[in-house]
């Protein structure tokens, strides 16, 4: 049928719920505000590329556009303490992370990134927010807690085998680890681990 989103008990208890369908376009969930309360979604539609909705998880689940503009808005992260999101925009030209107050994304709106940026991350803290730049490599900035939002300047951590480089808009190949010092990443295959060919393995079997 049409692409849609579910809701299901994580132990696989009753049902799966329908949650928002859009039948012209696709949708894809992103994050999940700690308080249980919002969903972050993008949805596609052919008048404004991709774009940012709040799906409500309660009532009646009826969608409300959080970021629709003339660009790509993707790959959206709530921050820990719920007040801002992060979020990958082409509006630039190419794409680059950037963060706006939630739930207004009115109130603000920081440029994160330069050179190029995907997939970002918060620290379980808020206190640091992680992305991707081309070529797997893992960038850090540095984040003030308080009323005002307040970034460094980013810091390059380590390249990492990331699937498909770390420049996709579409999926998130990597986490934080909830103390925030380790991450979980979908590395690429084809490693160089060594390859044992046994010959006349039978005569082996004999001895």
């Amino acid at each position: 049928g049409a692409p849609g989103l579910f809701e299901e008990s994580w132990n696989g208890a009753g049902k799966e719920q329908p949650l928002f369908s859009k039948p012209e376009g696709v949708i894809w969930p992103w994050d999940w505000s700690r308080d249980g309360h919002w969903l972050l979604i993008s949805v596609v539609d052919p008048k404004t590329k991709e774009d940012l909705w709040l799906l409500p998880m309660q009532g009646e689940h009826k969608p409300e556009p959080f970021l629709v503009t003339d660009y790509t808005e993707t790959a959206g992260a709530f921050s820990p303490d719920g007040r801002f999101i992060a979020y990958v925009s082409d509006e630039s030209g190419k794409f680059e992370v950037y963060v706006r107050t939630f739930p207004a994304a009115s109130g603000g709106k920081w440029a994160i990134s330069s050179g190029g940026g995907y997939q970002p991350r918060w620290r379980p803290d808020g206190k640091e927010l992680f992305y991707f730049a081309a070529e797997g490599k893992l960038m850090s900035v540095d984040v003030t807690p308080g009323a005002a939002f307040k970034a460094g300047a980013p810091k390059f951590l380590f390249q990492a085998p990331i699937f498909g480089g770390g420049a996709s808009t579409e999926n998130r190949y990597w986490d934080v680890n909830p103390d925030g010092k380790r991450f979980l990443i979908n590395v690429a295959g084809g490693g160089s681990a060594p390859v044992t060919v046994v010959l006349n393995w039978q005569a082996g079997l004999k001895k």
